[in-house]
């Protein structure tokens, strides 16, 4: 029996929008957005709702600075986001369907590195007009807290819709952990000031060295006339593990080594090095303290926690870097790529091992004594290790780094400020407008949610932006409707064999020249860059099937889109095998008169949508145009409110 996801192409697609028969090539139209999210799962995927298929197709095409263009608009960090976002948007492609996805982050990266920042071609007045915005003072102040990735991003909106905006930093520098987390390696610093200087170019200032709670608090803001206040201060404290030893000489907080080694300050390790941690944090910080020594006198400005910190010990010149984390090797939370360089490099993981205690000798480090894990759950599913007893072994070290995770430090906030803490140590918010308990005071990031990626945080500060004008206007502004574009069958096409394009791999440095802050991930040239935006399916594109008996293009049911179609994908098939929900059958009523009784007489057209690949051959093969090729763009219209 098929069900209703089966045949949405018959009927779905009738309640979602409506259509006109019309001569010329595109038609506005309006989408549901649950359709919306179905058809192009990579901009549904993304936090900021980037339309990533969209610039990857024009990369496709050669048309470099649109793509950049679309790229840009949603997210003040796109060039950043080329090089280090953990792209969720790929975990979303329907390529993965195929083979494997479309390698989008490198791609939105090498139009970055053309027409971005690093580029040195955007100025004021380019990035305004890829903004589309005039901005118009409105008198209004807001105090952002932070000048990482979501307190930036708020500044940026708010920015553009004019108002007087002011960020305090805690640091003398800006990005948050963006700087003073993710290690050089993998983000230059020249990119991340330029990336800021860009959105400081909007208009507002960013106060340096003022800290919440030690130079100023909030009942001092709201003396001082602002608004409406962001907390974004992030998640700067390394959660401690309650072990035998944790106070030997030799033990090393991830996200304090971090700091310091990204602000420049000398570390001394050692020859072996213990990473506790399982995530990219981690990783970052092994390999940054593996080139410690390797750049001798070189200022160090970079890095994040277990596998970042890892790597780190990799190039801060120790012999031996070691990872321990309790996960299993599959269950590690870092991202696989970080795992399998950190291996390349030489950093040993010794995955399903807990840290049992530190051992030391006149005070300092001289081991690590694991026990292995088995379980990292019980049976309700809540965290709660179970170990091995007997199994315990000793692993030697002069310096133990731990990386088990982030917090915030909100010290800061008084009995008077009205502002509620939750049992994970994080402001306690409205998931839909992100203020807090305290009326006119928002927060987001990882001060609200917990230590996240660099993208949510930007979409948080953007999310923070739209719910503080509304608070301070009363107004829910409009937000961007669907145009739908239809094809015509006959200049609808995509790329010879594109279907059989295999996924480019992404260029990096060979593991002899891995030293110091050289960045190890290349980027495409735009050969290669090309070649993999070719291989995207255009999933927002689809084969629709609606006949027209006026215009003489009702189907016939001839069965040559069943036999063209390459990936068996279309059946033609008996209203009778169809599982007829009511529904359904209330759809087959309404719009085609087909009663109860008429089931066993009706034929219906069966496409599977997730092993479609848009090939637009069932189009072409039909003889009486019933089937049309119909993709959309994004438009802005005037009539519908932010949700």
């Amino acid at each position: 029996m098929k069900t209703r996801s089966q045949i949405n192409d018959l009927i779905g697609f009738k309640i979602w929008r409506w259509r006109e028969i019309v001569s010329k090539l595109k038609v506005s139209k309006m989408v549901n957005t649950e359709w919306l999210k179905k058809n192009f799962p990579c901009m549904d995927a993304c936090p900021v709702n980037t339309e990533a298929g969209h610039y990857v197709n024009l990369i496709a095409q050669g048309r470099y600075e649109e793509a950049y263009n679309i790229a840009r608009k949603p997210n003040p960090f796109a060039s950043i986001c080329g090089r280090i976002c953990s792209a969720p948007c790929e975990d979303a492609c329907t390529r993965v369907t195929l083979d494997k996805p479309i390698s989008i982050r490198a791609l939105k990266r090498f139009v970055c590195e053309r027409y971005g920042v690093e580029s040195m071609t955007t100025d004021i007045g380019k990035l305004k007009g890829i903004l589309d915005v005039k901005i118009k003072p409105n008198g209004k102040l807001v105090a952002i807290i932070g000048a990482g990735p979501a307190g930036l991003s708020a500044a940026h909106d708010l920015a553009m819709m004019g108002y007087e905006v002011v960020v305090f930093e805690a640091h003398d520098v800006a990005g948050g952990m963006l700087r003073l987390g993710i290690p050089e390696y993998r983000l230059p610093r020249e990119l991340i000031r330029m990336e800021i200087n860009a959105i400081l170019s909007l208009g507002f200032e960013i106060k340096f060295g003022k800290k919440l709670g030690k130079d100023y608090t909030i009942s001092d803001l709201k003396e001082n006339g602002y608004d409406a206040i962001f907390l974004a201060i992030g998640a700067h404290k390394s959660r401690e593990l309650n072990i035998e030893g944790i106070d030997l000489d030799g033990v090393l907080r991830g996200v304090d080594f971090l700091l310091n080694a990204n602000l420049g300050y000398r570390i001394e390790l050692g020859e072996k090095i213990i990473v506790i941690g399982g995530g990219d944090v981690a990783i970052d910080v092994a390999r940054t303290a593996a080139r410690l020594e390797k750049v001798e006198e070189q200022t160090f400005s970079s890095i994040t926690e277990a596998l970042d910190i890892a790597r780190s010990a990799v190039r801060f010149g120790a012999k031996e870097v070691h990872l321990v984390c309790l996960e299993s090797r599959l269950e590690m939370p870092a991202t696989e790529i970080e795992i399998e360089e950190a291996l390349e490099e030489g950093i040993y993981i010794h995955s399903s091992k807990g840290p049992k205690r530190i051992i030391g000798e006149n005070g300092a480090v001289t081991a690590l004594e694991v026990i292995d894990c088995i379980s990292l759950f019980n049976e309700k599913g809540q965290f709660n290790p179970t170990f091995a007893q007997g199994t315990e072994k000793l692993i030697k070290a002069d310096s133990i780094i731990m990386a088990i995770g982030q917090t915030s430090d909100l010290s800061f906030i008084s009995s008077d400020d009205g502002i509620e803490i939750t049992a994970r140590n994080t402001i306690k918010i409205d998931n839909e407008t992100l203020m807090t308990t305290a009326p006119g005071i928002f927060a987001g990031g990882d001060v609200a949610f917990g230590p996240r990626t660099a993208i949510c945080a930007v979409a948080d500060g953007k999310k923070a932006a739209r719910a503080i004008d509304n608070y301070l206007t009363g107004e829910k502004k409009v937000k961007e409707d669907i145009e739908i574009s239809v094809y015509n069958t006959f200049t609808y096409h995509q790329i010879e064999n594109f279907e059989k394009i295999p996924r480019q791999n992404v260029p990096s440095l060979s593991i002899d020249r891995r030293v110091g802050v050289a960045q190890v991930e290349l980027g495409y040239n735009e050969e290669t860059a090309k070649h993999e935006a070719q291989r995207c399916l255009r999933c927002w594109i689809n084969t629709i099937f609606e006949g027209n008996e006026v215009n003489g293009s009702e189907c016939i049911l001839c069965g040559g889109c069943v036999d063209v179609c390459p990936e068996n994908c279309i059946e033609l098939v008996s209203a009778e095998s169809i599982e007829m929900t009511e529904d359904i059958q209330e759809m087959l009523k309404s719009e085609y008169g087909i009663m109860n009784d008429d089931f066993k007489d009706a034929a219906m057209m069966i496409k599977n949508d997730e092993k479609c690949i848009r090939c637009g051959l069932c189009a072409k093969r039909c003889p009486v145009d019933c089937i049309t090729m119909e993709g959309f763009e994004l438009k802005k219209y005037l009539n519908q409110e932010v949700s």
